[in-house]
């Protein structure tokens, strides 16, 4: 017979898509006001942007600023009230053995170079607010961006952080799609598992 296992609230799969959506949104929004006043040799003329001028990008970077905010509290809420990626001890021995022998896949639990990864990138999304903080009012927030070495210091820290949610991103993508019943339970929020035999 077939049993049905709920594995993702509801709570959860609004908070991980709106994440999403709200990553999606930043990066080529990113791109367009990062092309505005590039710092850098590279220009990414081969990347996407949005917004179509910076005004435009701005619009659209605050805007899913503003989901990003959002669905980072509700999975901040959700992990304060128990379940959820438990980062802390990761377990170094276990990371060096998980990256040569094969990884877990559960469906509730985290492998050791999953934990490693959630939290690189949830360093990396706090990275990303405060510097953007900084960018956006310098000087109501100027201990905050004299912290973090001055505005233009507060740029780079802002981009080098946006392209390490990328690779992560891509890296998430690749991921799901190697291991799609993880797709599905964020869709549907439930796995439907085959027994043999009476219940």
């Amino acid at each position: 017979m077939n049993r049905t296992r709920h594995i993702r609230s509801g709570g959860e799969r609004l908070a991980h898509w709106l994440l999403a959506v709200s990553v999606l949104i930043l990066i080529p929004s990113g791109v367009e006001i990062y092309r505005a006043a590039p710092f850098y040799a590279i220009e990414l003329r081969v990347l996407p942007g949005l917004g179509g001028s910076l005004t435009g990008a701005l619009l659209w970077h605050f805007a899913a600023a503003w989901g990003l905010l959002s669905a980072l509290a509700m999975l901040g809420l959700r992990r304060l009230r128990g379940r959820g990626v438990v980062l802390w001890p990761l377990g170094l021995t276990s990371l060096r053995g998980n990256l040569r022998h094969a990884l877990s896949h559960d469906d509730l639990g985290y492998n050791p170079v999953q934990k490693f990864a959630y939290l690189t990138v949830f360093a990396l999304l706090g990275l990303v607010i405060l510097s953007g903080l900084a960018m956006w009012k310098p000087v109501q927030f100027q201990t905050l961006t004299h912290l973090l070495g001055g505005y233009e210091a507060a740029r780079r820290i802002h981009f080098c952080a946006m392209v390490g949610i990328g690779c992560f991103t891509v890296g998430h993508v690749v991921m799901a799609l190697i291991v799609p019943r993880t797709i599905l339970g964020m869709i549907l929020g439930f796995k439907k598992d085959k027994h043999d035999g009476a219940a």
